[in-house]
Parts: structure tokens; C-alpha cells; sequence
């Protein structure tokens, strides 16, 4: 900002003003918090501090440049607005700072700043000024998906929490600079199309995973500066990978730095106390709090080049009765349980992003059944890109929880998901809330011995991965970490030392170069088109297996959900052919037992009941891959 810009009035914008009192401005960064002013030759003169605080009696400035005094720098009001402002000569960048608001009781407050871009490191809770010179290097990347996001294309993400994925010498966290060099050397191994960061604003209490925001729109700073965080992102987009970030636009925590009674009356917060995280939900009611989210939304988007959004918690968002006990809660105006301002948040939300960003994606979190998330809303939908599956995971986690000798009595569990599959557009979701809290990591969820949990695992991975749907594996279920997930240690890349754990890693890896190369697992990822069962309904076996179908290929897969082999097993295809093996979990590469399979499978149509049979070999505890390679088998003399 230079100063010819101010206006003798006031330094904000008539334009701006309006745009902020009507609940419509979509670039809160650029008129409100604390912005840098600079001379004709570009050096900082000072910061200008603008602050939306309707209910306050007076606001001031304070920090370190004027020793904390309340009142030293006041804030004026905006004409009869909702909004202060001021401007203070010789601030520097990288002063910290708060606003002291005295309320209409004559309450004192102080209170970090809303639209803050940068914070102390806690446990200091003040927000500090800051200027950002970055440059960007990710012009080509950005260009390549700017378009529309495909649902018929390979996505595959990497849950990440950058506390604890590494770690350096004794137990020091690893700065955005310095998780940038190995998270490029790690994807150059592992092929996921996307990494997903859990949330990296800024929060005071590091058991919150970042689930608890008190600065949505400054990057935390326990892990450098935003100019950092750029650095990160720009890394992994030059690498070819995709960006997604936690988003927490449902609550926010009660430390007296953040939201909560920001002017000494309920700004952002609505009635309702969320009583499993002692949080407070926003008030999507309010014009301003829906433009303050939805503009943080763009904030990340625009100003880190994030690829995406996976927004947390929405079913506690989209219901009324979500945490609350009957009496606790009031229908909507329809008498129904749906938060209906919450609905229309979502939608404009999704209007705002696609509007500006079409190549971003928006992925809903939701527990429940809250219909056509996934849907545009000019159809009537929320306009989601994606939806995690919330089913599949639970369904499937507990067959693989259940001892094989009892599987054939839940042999649903692992079919289920296909009756649902094509109503939203799904993400099978292995996170970071199915490894902790003592649910077990997913390696040890695993029924049987040791061995049996290996074989089990990748059994599970190569199921999920052909399953349709886009897949998401949180860090450390590709090694097979035993223990639960620590926030406050890194993961024990120590494991790889053993060979099973090598082995799981090694069939991880070869996964995810397949899904990425091979179209018939997402190119008709959105109707059964891409998707035949042969048979669904072996259970005295616990044999499952189908065809997934590209444009072009077609991909058997087999599992076999028991510690016993079968032999000589048969199927039944669609159509004849030859099919070659393309994935075995039992191999030997993989710390397999090395049971020998058939490289190549023909069809037998001599049995008139049966046509098109295949006679396959299955190990115990595996999945097979055979990629059809010929449309009619060959002749034989």
C-alpha cells in the first residue's frame, strides 16, 4: 500500500466499506488487519491497521512499538461503521501487536487480530506485522490445473501432519524450508497426486492437531514464516504434487486472545457451546462471519496457491442437533434438524471458488447422510468436488477387525459400499482419526498374528485402492507403524529397518505407481460402467472379485480374505480373454510367502453352465491384479 492511495477522509475505500457492511467482500486480506506502507521508493513507512469491531466503545493499537500502552495509538471509526482504522508511523515488520478494545461495560480486552497474517510462536499469543516479498516459481503447474478438476482422474492423497511426519535431533521440529527438501525427495518414491496437510493456521494448543484456530489466516509460525510456508507449497507444485489443506471453518476455541466475545459481544460465535470439543461454533447467521470465512477460504487459495480445500467437521455445521442432547436444540423453519444458514454458506462457498478458482478442489468431511453434497448448486446440491466416505471406512475396517473364521458372517461389509458408490463423488479415507485415541494404528486393527496383519494390510491397501473412489492414506500406515499416532513425535521411519515393514512400504509404493498408470481404475470412476462384479457373494470363501474398465483396459481383481489358499479357484468373466498378472501382495518383494500364482489366466468356455471361466490360484491373505491383454484367448493345436 502507498500512501497516495489514502483518501484525506478515511484510508479505506467507500467501495470497500460498502461491500464489508453489506457481508459481500470477498478480499477482507487487502482492506482489514495490519497492512504495510511504503514511500515512492517502496521502503515501509509504517502499517495501517483496519478492524471490524461494531459493538466496541473505543479501540486502540498495541505492541512492542509503543510499550503496550492502551491508548497510545487510537483507532477511529469509520464514519457510523462497523470498522476502525489508523495508521502508525515507524512500525516495523515483524512487530508483534494486539488491539485493545474497551467494551460498552468498560471491559478491557485484548485480542489478537482477526485477519493477522503472521503470530507469535506460542505460547505467545500476540499478532505481529509483516511484509511478504516471495516469488513464486510454480507459473507452470499453476496454469495445468486451472481448469475444472475431472472426477475422472487419478487422485490420490497423502495425509500429512507437519509435527510429527519428521522430526529432527531430539525431538526438534522441522522447519516448512527444511520438511519441503524431503517431503520432494518422498514423493519422488511414492506416487500420490496430492499431499494434505492437517491445518496449518495458527493455534495455541498443539494437542489440537491445529483443529483449534485462533488465526485463520496466518500459517503458524512454529514452523517459520508465510514466506516459508510459500516455499513449501512452491516446492511440491515444481515436483508435480497437489496442495490440499485442513480447513476449520466450523468453530473456534475460547482462548481470550481469539474470537470469542471479540468486542465484549458474541461477533462471531453463535448460541450453541460444541460439547464434544468445548469449542464455539460460528454464526452462520451473520453476513460478516460468512464473508470473513468464505474470504479465508479465498485468502489460501489466492495467496498460497493452495490445490484445495478438505474442510473438517460438516456435519456439525449442516445439523442443529449435532452434539446436542433432545431440548437442546430448535428445528429450522421447516421443522427439520438441517442448519439451513449453514446449507446456504456452503453454497455460496462453492459459488465464490469456482467462480475464482475452477481448478480447486472443495471436499466435504460429513459423517452423516446430508444429501447431494457432491452436487452443483444450480442442480440443488452443495457444489463439493468430493465427499469422504465415511461408510466404507467403517464398514471395512471392522471386517478387517473380525477374525477370518467369522468373516463369511460379515461378508457384506467389504460389498456394502458399492450399493452407494455413485450417489456423491467419494474419497476412501484411511485419516489420522482412524490411528489414534486408541482405535489402533491401521497395521495393528489387522485381525491375526504378525504375518497375518502384513498380508492383511496390503490385502486391504490393494482393495481400497481398486475399489471406486479417490483414496486418501494417512503417513504411517504405508510402513505399517504399530503404535498410535503422536502428535508430538515423528513417526517411526525406524521400522523400515525390518523387513516386513520394508515390504508392506515397497507394495505401497508399486500401488500407487499402478492407480497412476493405469486409467481403468478412475477413468469411469463415476458409474458402473467402470465397475462388474464377477462374484460378490463367496462367503463361505471370503473370495471377493470384479473388474475394474477403462476406456481401454480392463483390470481383474481377486482377494483372497482367509489365512487359507485356494487353488485352483474358479471365476466367471464377462468375456473371454487372456489376462496377465500385474500385481501379487504375496510376493516375496513385498515379504510375501512367495506362494506360487499363474502368470497367465485363459478363459474356459467348454462348460456351457459356465462360460468364460478363469481358474486362478489365490495365497492366503492376498490380492491379485490381472490386466486383460487379449480380447480372445489363443489358439492351440
Amino acid at each position: 500500500m502507498k500512501r497516495e492511495a489514502f483518501s484525506q477522509s478515511h484510508m479505506i475505500s467507500d467501495y470497500d466499506l460498502y461491500l464489508i457492511c453489506e457481508g459481500t467482500h470477498r478480499n477482507l486480506d487487502e482492506v482489514l488487519g495490519a497492512r504495510p506502507v511504503s514511500n515512492s521508493q517502496g521502503l515501509i513507512e509504517g502499517y495501517y491497521f483496519a478492524l471490524w469491531a461494531p459493538h466496541a466503545k473505543s479501540v486502540s493499537v498495541v505492541g512492542d512499538f509503543n510499550g503496550w500502552l492502551a491508548g497510545s495509538d487510537p483507532m477511529t471509526r469509520v464514519g457510523d461503521s462497523p470498522v476502525w482504522e489508523t495508521y502508525i508511523e515507524g512500525v516495523p515488520s515483524g512487530a508483534a501487536y494486539k488491539y485493545c478494545l474497551v467494551t460498552e461495560e468498560n471491559d478491557v480486552l485484548y485480542k489478537a487480530d482477526p485477519m493477522g497474517r503472521f503470530a507469535e510462536v506460542r505460547p505467545h499469543t500476540a499478532s505481529r506485522t509483516y511484509f511478504d516479498a516471495y516469488r513464486w516459481n510454480d507459473l507452470p503447474w499453476r496454469i495445468r490445473h486451472n481448469a475444472n478438476p475431472g472426477k475422472n482422474e487419478p487422485l490420490s492423497i497423502y495425509e500429512l501432519h507437519l509435527g510429527s511426519w519428521r522430526r529432527g535431533k531430539d525431538n526438534r521440529l522441522l522447519s516448512y524450508r527444511e520438511t519441503a527438501d524431503l517431503l520432494v525427495e518422498y514423493f519422488a518414491e511414492n506416487r500420490y497426486t496430492h499431499v494434505e496437510m492437517m491445518p496449518v493456521a495458527e493455534h495455541p494448543f498443539d494437542g489440537s492437531w491445529g483443529y483449534q484456530i485462533t488465526g485463520f489466516y496466518a500459517p503458524t509460525s512454529r514452523y517459520g514464516t508465510p514466506e516459508d510456508f510459500k516455499y513449501l507449497v512452491d516446492r511440491l507444485h515444481q515436483a508435480g504434487v497437489g496442495v490440499i489443506l485442513d480447513w476449520v471453518p466450523g468453530h473456534f476455541p475460547k482462548d481470550e486472545q481469539g474470537l470469542r466475545l471479540f468486542d465484549g459481544t458474541p461477533l462471531f460465535e453463535g448460541d450453541h457451546q460444541e460439547n464434544e470439543w468445548g469449542t464455539l461454533k460460528f454464526d452462520f447467521s451473520s453476513p460478516f462471519v460468512k464473508q470473513f470465512l468464505i474470504a479465508n477460504a479465498l485468502y489460501w487459495l489466492k495467496e498460497f496457491h493452495i490445490d484445495g480445500l478438505r474442510v473438517d467437521a460438516v456435519s456439525s455445521m449442516l445439523y442443529l442437533d449435532y452434539g446436542r442432547a433432545p431440548g437442546e436444540w430448535k428445528p429450522n423453519r421447516y421443522g427439520g434438524r438441517e442448519d439451513l444458514d449453514a446449507a446456504e454458506f456452503f453454497r455460496t462457498l462453492s459459488r465464490c471458488v469456482q467462480e475464482r478458482f475452477p481448478g480447486a478442489l472443495l471436499i466435504a468431511e460429513e459423517s452423516g447422510d446430508y444429501p447431494n453434497l457432491t452436487n452443483p448448486v444450480a442442480d440443488g446440491g452443495l457444489g463439493f468436488t468430493y465427499k469422504w466416505d465415511m461408510g466404507f471406512m467403517n464398514d471395512t475396517l471392522r471386517y478387517m477387525q473380525t477374525d477370518p473364521l467369522f468373516r463369511s458372517g460379515v461378508h457384506h461389509l467389504m460389498t456394502f459400499s458399492m450399493l452407494y458408490a455413485f450417489r456423491e463423488h467419494y474419497i476412501l479415507p484411511i485419516s489420522h482419526d482412524e490411528c489414534v485415541h486408541g482405535k489402533k494404528n491401521l497395521l495393528d486393527k489387522m485381525s491375526g498374528a504378525y504375518e497375518d496383519k502384513f498380508a492383511s494390510e496390503k490385502a486391504y491397501l490393494g482393495y481400497m485402492f481398486a475399489h471406486s473412489g479417490k483414496k486418501l492414506l494417512f503417513m504411517g500406515c504405508e510402513f505399517g507403524q504399530f503404535m498410535e499416532w503422536r502428535y508430538y513425535e515423528s513417526l517411526e521411519w525406524k521400522l523400515l529397518a525390518y523387513e516386513t515393514h520394508r515390504g508392506l512400504y515397497a507394495f505401497t509404493r508399486t500401488l500407487l505407481s499402478l492407480y497412476r498408470d493405469h486409467p481403468a481404475f478412475w477413468e469411469k470412476d463415476d458409474s458402473w460402467e467402470g465397475f462388474y462384479w464377477c462374484n460378490a457373494d463367496d462367503a463361505a470363501s471370503s473370495v471377493y472379485s470384479f473388474l475394474r474398465r477403462g476406456e481401454k483396459e480392463e483390470i481383474l481383481v481377486l482377494l483372497n480374505m482367509t489365512p487359507v489358499g485356494r487353488d485352483d479357484y474358479w471365476i466367471t468373466v464377462p468375456e473371454e480373454g487372456v489376462y496377465t498378472l500385474l500385481l501379487n501382495s504375496d510376493e516375496k518383494q513385498f515379504a510375501g510367502r512367495g506362494a506360487a500364482v499363474r502368470e497367465t489366466l485363459v478363459t474356459d468356455s467348454e462348460t456351457a453352465e459356465f462360460p468364460n471361466r478363469l481358474r486362478v490360484d489365490l495365497p492366503p491373505l492376498s490380492v491379485l491384479f490381472y490386466q486383460k491383454t487379449e480380447e480372445k484367448k489363443p489358439c492351440t493345436v
